[in-house]
């Protein structure tokens, strides 16, 4: 049975909500792939939880929000908000499509920082379809800031994921 996910989903840990994500459906304008790969976000030195500003206010305010933002003027990168602030779970990938990488996945997607706050449940979604995938963790990856936390999730049999 598939189901979209409650906003009470995202109320919990950023860290559990960046694992539990993995394998979950994310549907943009009905168009469906499973997340193979997140990275989790929240008080850390390489968060934009550090300082609240009004690009990273969703991330203050919002759990079940989208947060998105422009990296190296060019790269959108969809996040999920959660843990009723400040933190939030980066999409990295997707299987199936060639989203794989956040700004590639954006652009796939058409995702953009017009997006940014909005809430879960209009255009985009998530959704939960009872697939339960073998999910390992690593580093995150391009960060030098609290570099060792093990805050990346993805699915170990999938292709679809930055294998560094």
């Amino acid at each position: 049975m598939r189901k979209e996910l409650p906003a009470d989903f995202f109320r919990r840990d950023t860290v559990v909500v960046a694992r539990e994500l993995v394998g979950k459906l994310l549907v943009v304008d009905g168009r469906e792939s499973r997340i193979t790969e997140t990275e989790a976000y929240k008080d850390d030195g390489a968060s934009h939880a550090r300082t609240r500003t009004r690009r990273s206010a969703p991330m203050f305010d919002t759990y079940g929000h989208l947060y998105v933002y422009l990296i190296y003027g060019m790269y959108h990168c969809l996040n999920i908000t959660t843990d009723e602030g400040p933190g939030a779970v980066l999409i990295r990938a997707t299987d199936g499509d060639g989203c794989n990488g956040p700004g590639r996945l954006c652009r796939c997607l058409g995702i953009t920082t017009q997006e940014s706050g909005l809430p879960l449940g209009g255009r985009v979604k998530v959704l939960d379809d009872g697939h339960k995938p073998a999910i390992a963790r690593a580093t995150r990856i391009g960060i030098k800031e609290d570099a060792l936390l093990e805050w990346r999730f993805y699915d170990a049999d999938s292709d679809a994921v930055s294998r560094r």
